[in-house]
């Protein structure tokens, strides 16, 4: 059996908050380090090397999305999962944490059942990425889909499903980081040449017909920021 505990660095400069998270996660039988500046954080996490860092967006000095910016320079931490704890739910807010290389936001206020549920799921997903294979440097085999960029061809449970070229390169791009949520900016440089403009609708629109052609829901909206492919 492993007894090695799960590792949380947790970042805010509300000391109640502090008190509030590490008292429930520890209830939990996680590890919890402690910072209350971004500048602090990124020294814990060089030595403490985290399994998940939960980050406060607004902070005095650095604030959550600079620090999640240099956090993910970091090599021996690039894989950590980090995730936001903020009252601010506009989308500007939320689309400048993902493009700073979060992998998901929590909603504040939340009761401590439902963290420590969020959490361990959070913790899972991020663990069951392992299922993903790579066949060659363009296949990606993960679960029931097969997506093969050499030979544009797609299979779900074994039977291949016509795509158009966008649809195609959105899928691909969503399956490479399961469980990551890309933003509508995300998407567009990836997907479509530089200098070709797209409307927002015309992601939502290949987004909704990949999801009527595969005939799976593993596809997830964030409401006004984007999407993840979800294991």
């Amino acid at each position: 059996m492993n007894n090695l505990k799960q590792r949380i660095l947790l970042v805010d400069d509300e000391e109640d908050i502090l008190e509030f998270l590490s008292f429930t996660l520890e209830k939990d039988g996680f590890e919890i380090r402690t910072a209350s500046l971004g500048k602090d954080a990124i020294l814990i996490a060089k030595e403490f090397l985290p399994d998940l860092i939960i980050l406060d967006v607004m902070m005095p000095d650095m604030d959550g999305i600079e620090t999640c910016i240099e956090l993910r320079k970091i090599e021996e931490i690039k894989n950590t999962m980090i995730v936001f704890l903020t009252a601010r739910n506009e989308d500007y807010s939320l689309l400048a944490g993902f493009d700073a290389g979060a992998d998901d936001y929590i909603s504040k206020p939340i009761k401590p059942k439902i963290l420590s549920s969020k959490i361990k799921a959070l913790l899972r997903r991020h663990s069951n990425q392992g299922t993903i294979s790579i066949k060659n440097e363009n296949a990606i085999s993960l679960n029931n889909i097969i997506i093969d960029k050499e030979t544009y061809t797609v299979k779900v449970n074994n039977k291949e499903v016509y795509l158009s070229k966008k649809e195609f390169e959105i899928l691909y791009l969503l399956v490479s980081k399961p469980n990551k949520v890309f933003s509508r900016d995300e998407i567009y440089s990836a997907v479509w040449e530089d200098g070709v403009f797209v409307g927002e609708r015309t992601i939502d629109v290949h987004v909704r017909k990949l999801r009527e052609k595969l005939k799976i829901d593993n596809i997830k909206t964030y409401k006004g920021v984007g999407y993840k492919y979800e294991e």
